[in-house]
């Protein structure tokens, strides 16, 4: 009696496994990011397929207040970083990928390691004809809690001076 009830239990706990490890989306989402991983990777290495990736009315927003530009002003701003065969590296070091049901419409969250430190991003793609498109990116650093505070004010002071303005 044990030894079935053992038997049940063991199969039963080995079919939630199965059940867990074969995600349907599995495969999209790697898709997705490896779409991502390639975009960053473009612009690491200033490819204009960087921008190609983008929604033609895409946003980006970046960690300065005055960045917020669609595709063609931020390839604009970008395009000294691009000419010196280099832009900016980011690499990933976790990601959350999230989809609607018909799988048209993903967002995601990313930690990211760049020169500035630790940053942080969120992004809206959508599947097209074509492929995957980028329609909107926020970068940020993040700023640990500890000092939040002394950041805070070291941006109240920068602001504050007649310089800045």
């Amino acid at each position: 009696m044990k030894k079935t009830l053992l038997a049940c239990i063991l199969f039963i706990v080995s079919l939630g496994a199965c059940a867990q490890a074969s995600d349907p989306a599995a495969p999209y989402t790697k898709q997705i990011n490896a779409f991502i991983d390639e975009w960053h990777d473009d612009a690491a290495h200033a490819r204009p397929a960087y921008f190609d990736k983008m929604a033609k009315h895409g946003v980006y927003i970046g960690t300065d207040k005055t960045e917020l530009w669609n595709r063609d002003q931020f390839k604009a701003w970008a395009r000294r970083f691009f000419d010196k065969g280099s832009a900016w590296s980011f690499k990933a070091t976790r990601r959350n990928v999230y989809m609607s049901a018909d799988k048209k419409f993903i967002w995601f969250d990313e930690l990211l390691d760049t020169r500035m430190g630790v940053c942080q991003a969120s992004g809206v793609m959508h599947k097209t004809d074509k492929g995957f498109e980028i329609a909107h990116y926020q970068l940020s650093i993040a700023v640990p809690n500890p000092v939040a505070g002394q950041v805070s004010k070291t941006i109240k002071d920068f602001e504050a001076a007649p310089a800045a303005q």
